[in-house]
């Protein structure tokens, strides 16, 4: 056993915990005493190619379950199936068994919907150029169709609400860009290398650009809140928070207040947010948010004042 546990780099509790492991899963590990002693696998058994633990191999299947549920697979849209079906494959009867038992208990409080997904080819090379700081070739289609080649300095992969992005800078225009994966249609790794400036979160700019893209509508909002109480209910991929004065008539002791900016194609989702986040807030634009919020405001107080006849209340 100490050579065993010399090779293996550990000591020789280890070992015996490690063999504990193998037991466990079923394999035949038998232990030999005397002066060449140790441990050697029964007479005719094969180990399998895969071994794991009951953890390790419910966090495999969970990872390849929530992947499909969430998009964030690649255009080989089998691929998680088929890994699933050779790992359960590979495992002892015992715990193939048990796991299936999981899988099939297990249900989702709601669906999250259908999300293209990128070329496996695509992810593949531009996390390679992200690796070793090379610029890209992408081809991309943007939403309304048009198709361009761009050159692009990545900073890093995003996966976001079922998502893949990419963020980084296009040296021929000086500024940073977000492109989703789905949409480009092929990535290729140009000459050289660059540099990203120092203390960057390739999250946090793919939020940012999120919430700053074009959509039908601009809004702006004061609100008297935290952002804490903000991002609650609205989002960083959805508003931008910074601090603003506080309004005209409003109280000088009271709590700071913040401007809120974000855009949307739609603005009846609105009223029930700003509702529920129940602050002080003042709508700067456009106007018709205002008269959304009345009108909401103008049911909500008729459904409050409505009674139930006094004949149908029960004793």
């Amino acid at each position: 056993m100490a050579e065993l546990a010399d090779r293996l780099g550990v000591d020789g509790r280890t070992v015996r915990r490690y063999v504990g492991h193998l037991i466990d899963l079923d394999v035949p590990v038998e232990s030999v005493r005397g002066r060449y002693g140790g441990y050697r696998l029964a007479p005719g058994y094969r180990m399998p190619p895969l071994m794991l633990s009951d953890d390790e191999a419910l966090a495999v299947l969970l990872g390849l379950v929530a992947g499909r549920r969430t998009g964030l697979m690649t255009t080989a849209g089998t691929a998680s199936e088929t890994a699933e079906a050779k790992i359960r494959r590979v495992l002892p009867e015992r715990l193939a068994r048990r796991l299936g038992t999981v899988l099939e208990a297990l249900a989702f409080t709601a669906p999250l919907g259908e999300f293209a997904a990128p070329q496996t080819v695509v992810l593949l090379a531009i996390a390679d150029a992200v690796r070793y700081r090379r610029p890209i070739s992408i081809r991309y289609t943007a939403a309304d169709g048009r198709r361009s080649k761009r050159t692009l300095h990545p900073y890093g992969l995003v996966a976001h609400s079922g998502r893949w992005y990419v963020t980084g800078a296009d040296p021929e225009i000086g500024e940073e860009r977000t492109f989703r994966l789905d949409r480009i249609t092929d990535a290729r790794t140009l000459p050289g290398s660059f540099e990203p400036a120092a203390g960057l979160d390739p999250a946090q700019r793919v939020l940012s650009a999120l919430a700053k893209a074009p959509y039908r509508h601009e809004v702006t909002l004061r609100i008297q809140a935290t952002v804490e109480q903000i991002r609650a209910r609205l989002p960083a991929s959805v508003a931008s928070v910074e601090e603003s004065p506080s309004p005209a008539d409003a109280d000088p002791k009271a709590e700071g207040w913040l401007r809120v900016e974000l855009r949307a194609e739609r603005l009846d989702w609105l009223p029930p947010v700003l509702a529920s986040l129940d602050r002080p807030f003042v709508i700067e634009r456009p106007d018709e948010l205002r008269g959304l919020v009345i009108a909401l405001a103008d049911r909500l107080a008729t459904s409050a004042r409505r009674v139930r006849p006094t004949h149908d209340r029960s004793p």
